[in-house]
C-alpha cells in the first residue's frame, strides 16, 4: 500500500467522521491578501509540505484532470509552488505559470521548482489577483487553491481571470467554506492553537482563512453577478471547487 493511498483512506475516515458534525455559523471576516512576512512565508512553506496539505493537492489534481487542460495554465495565488509543480509533473502537455501577491512566497516557489529539476518547465512571477501582469487572451486554463478568501475584491478577481482566458478558456478554484463541518472547525483551531508554527498564529492562521472564506451561497450570489456564464459549485465537507468557462 502507497503512501499517496493511505492518506486517502485517511482522509475517507475522517470525512465519514466529520459527516456526522452539523456545520458552524460564522461571521465573515476578511484577512490578508498575501503573506509578505519572511517569518510566516516560510512557515507556511515548511507546513504546505505536511500530509494534508499533499491530499489536497491531490484533490485538486484529480478535479482538474475532469476537464483535461492544455495548452498553458495560470496558478493564481501559488504560494510557495507545491501546487503548480505537481501540475507541471502531472500534465507534461502543459506550460504553468504561477503567480503569487507575494514576494516572499515567489523566491520560495522558485527554489521549490529548482530542487526538483523543474525550473525549465514552469515560471513563478509576482501577480496581484485585482490586477495581473499578464495580456488579455493569454491563458487556456486558470488554477487557483487556496486563495480565493485572501482576495480583496472576489468580484474583481473573477472578472480578471476571464480578461486572461481565452475564448473557451476554463478556471478551477479550490478553497475553504465557511460553513464548515464543526469536526473540521475543532481540528483547525485545534492546529492553530497547537500544531502550526507561532508566525502562522501571529496572522491567526489558519482559521483566519477559514473565516475569509465564503459559502456556497455566497460563491453563487459572486459568479451570477460575474460575466462568467457557464459554471458550476461542488461543494464537500469543508471546501469548494468551482469551475467556469469563458464563452
Amino acid at each position: 500500500m502507497t503512501f499517496d493511498t493511505i492518506l486517502v483512506i485517511a482522509a475517507l475516515v475522517i470525512l465519514l467522521i466529520a459527516l456526522a458534525w452539523p456545520r458552524v455559523r460564522l461571521s465573515r471576516r476578511p484577512g490578508f491578501e498575501g503573506i509578505e512576512d519572511a517569518k510566516a512565508a516560510e512557515a507556511y512553506d515548511r507546513i504546505s509540505r505536511w500530509p494534508q496539505f499533499r491530499v489536497l493537492r491531490r484533490m485538486t489534481v484529480r478535479a482538474l484532470r475532469r476537464y483535461r487542460p492544455t495548452g498553458t495554465l495560470a496558478d493564481i495565488g501559488c504560494g510557495p509552488g507545491r501546487l503548480t509543480t505537481l501540475i507541471a509533473r502531472e500534465f507534461p502537455q502543459l506550460h504553468v505559470l504561477g503567480l503569487d501577491t507575494a514576494l516572499e512566497m515567489v523566491r520560495a516557489a522558485d527554489a521549490n521548482a529548482a530542487s526538483i529539476g523543474l525550473s525549465g518547465r514552469v515560471e513563478f512571477r509576482e501577480g496581484d489577483i485585482a490586477s495581473l501582469p499578464l495580456p488579455d487572451g493569454m491563458f487556456d486554463f486558470a488554477v487557483s487553491s487556496l486563495s480565493l478568501h485572501h482576495w480583496s475584491d472576489p468580484a474583481r478577481g473573477l472578472a480578471e481571470i476571464q480578461r486572461v482566458l481565452k475564448p473557451g478558456g476554463q478556471f478551477l478554484l479550490f478553497d475553504l467554506r465557511r460553513d464548515a463541518r464543526r469536526f473540521f472547525y475543532l481540528l483547525m483551531k485545534f492546529a492553530q492553537t497547537v500544531v502550526v508554527p507561532s508566525a502562522l498564529r501571529n496572522i491567526n492562521e489558519p482559521l483566519g482563512s477559514l473565516q475569509a472564506s465564503y459559502t456556497p451561497a455566497e460563491m453563487e450570489a459572486l459568479l451570477t453577478r460575474s460575466s462568467f456564464r457557464h459554471w458550476k459549485i461542488d461543494a464537500g465537507v469543508a471546501w469548494l471547487f468551482i469551475w467556469g468557462s469563458k464563452s
